[in-house]
């Protein structure tokens, strides 16, 4: 029987924690539930706000009787415990979901299958930089929950995968921004790519004729799905193909924002702090965000000149014998590793592998053709990379572990050379996540 008043946080990472701590100080009775180890911070942080956890298990008649359950974005619908909550229709809501009921910040939300943390940092670092009083939230930053908790922003910056949007119902985006849409976590979605598609779409509920909806013109899966939703935002698209008349376009080398017939900004392309069409799309939707805010034209563009990049994003870590070696373990999709083999120029040895999501290696092959000099193949299961690359690329080498493979590429490549760390996969297969990928390769580059 449910309990009124009763919430359950299913998962105690960040998001879950979070919003425990949130949930506590709105008045709820609050249960934790992990069914793997919880780490001693998280602990640490329940135990200090007097919430009621477990780990190792989920306990069936704690839960199911709770009145709501938050659930943590990685836990998929399949889930046994989830199948018995939306059985028995008892609400199953994100982070997100929640915390945006306790306040009235402005939002600007960031979603795509690439590009999402470039983007939300460097508007967070103009919006910073223009003296706002923002917080970091989503998959970056700390827990959007926890913040509402504890801080009183008046704008949030929040990147949003497609788990966390699947979880939310009325949360509104004053700002949504939708970057693009590939091929991705296609096992979360019945191997089916319209429900990914439509997932990234959840974006733009409830959005009103006031707000504003940001988005790539040269997607032609976000071009081709905009008529069948109801948007009642403000368009405002960004291209490198075409004069956009509201929004903003790259062409000649030029980029120009105008807003409302507007011209707002120019810049040249060569400005930008980061390299490559991808990013010149992600700085495209960053200034358009500034410019519906009013920021100073100035603010806008020393933020795109002096912005850092993202860690394990086409990180350069050294230079050893004229060799260059990049960490780009956030990739962890196809189209991400193709931006990043499009942005490189010169030679190439590629580590490549890990846990394949139903890759389609296809669009990468000409790439490969004419700029990969060898593939490193790192993780348990490599054959789809060598079904795809066997006569386009000469050498393709099989390793076990990190230390091997950048050994391995370190071997094969010679002066000015780059040796590329960019999976195309999830990194589970051999490590917890892309960052302690990227983490043990820096390691072992610094370790020849």
């Amino acid at each position: 029987m449910k309990k009124e008043n009763y919430i359950v946080i299913l998962g105690a990472g960040e998001s879950g924690v979070g919003s425990a701590v949130l949930a506590k100080a709105k008045g709820f009775d609050v249960f934790v539930s992990d069914f793997g180890k919880i780490t001693d911070k998280y602990k640490g942080l329940l135990n200090d706000h007097n919430i009621n956890w477990e780990e190792n298990k989920h306990t069936e008649e704690k839960i199911l009787s709770a009145s709501e359950v938050i659930k943590s974005p990685g836990i998929p619908d399949t889930a046994p415990i989830v199948k018995k909550l939306a059985e028995q229709n008892t609400p199953i809501i994100s982070e997100i979901e929640f915390a945006g009921r306790y306040t009235n910040a402005k939002t600007i939300c960031i979603t795509g299958s690439n590009g999402k943390t470039t983007t939300t940092l460097l508007i967070y670092h103009m919006l910073k930089k223009a003296g706002l009083n923002i917080g970091l939230a989503g998959n970056v930053g700390k827990s959007f929950a926890l913040q509402v908790a504890k801080e009183n922003f008046d704008y949030y910056v929040i990147e949003l995968s497609s788990f966390q949007l699947d979880g939310m119902f009325n949360f509104r985006a004053d700002i949504a921004i939708i970057l693009n849409i590939t091929p991705d976590h296609l096992d979360r979605y019945d191997y089916k790519f319209q429900n990914y598609i439509d997932s990234k779409f959840r974006i733009l509920q409830n959005q009103t004729k006031n707000d504003v909806f940001i988005y790539c013109a040269d997607d032609k899966v976000i071009r081709e799905n905009i008529p069948h939703h109801e948007i009642k935002a403000q368009l405002m698209p960004f291209s490198a193909k075409y004069v956009i008349q509201n929004g903003a376009y790259a062409l000649n080398n030029e980029i120009k924002i105008i807003i409302n017939s507007n011209n707002y900004i120019t810049m040249s392309i060569f400005d930008l702090s980061l390299e490559g069409t991808h990013n010149t799309y992600n700085s495209m939707a960053a200034a358009i965000t500034g410019s519906v805010l009013d920021l100073r034209k100035d603010t806008i563009r020393e933020s795109l000149k002096d912005f850092k990049g993202v860690e394990h994003r086409l990180e350069p870590v050294l230079k050893i014998h004229g060799m260059q070696f990049i960490n780009d373990s956030k990739a962890t999709n196809v189209n991400s590793t193709w931006f990043a083999l499009e942005t490189i120029q010169k030679d190439i040895i590629w580590i490549v592998g890990g846990v394949d999501k139903g890759n389609d290696y296809s669009e990468l092959v000409e790439l490969a053709r004419n700029k990969v000099k060898a593939i490193v193949c790192l993780g348990e299961d490599v054959k789809k990379i060598h079904e795809a690359f066997e006569g386009i690329v000469n050498d393709i080498i099989d390793t076990k572990t990190m230390k091997e493979a950048v050994k391995t590429a370190y071997y094969l490549g010679s002066k000015d050379d780059n040796i590329l760390l960019s999976p195309a996969c999830a990194s589970f297969d051999l490590f917890d996540n892309y960052e302690q990928r990227g983490r043990q390769f820096k390691l072992a580059v610094r370790s020849l």
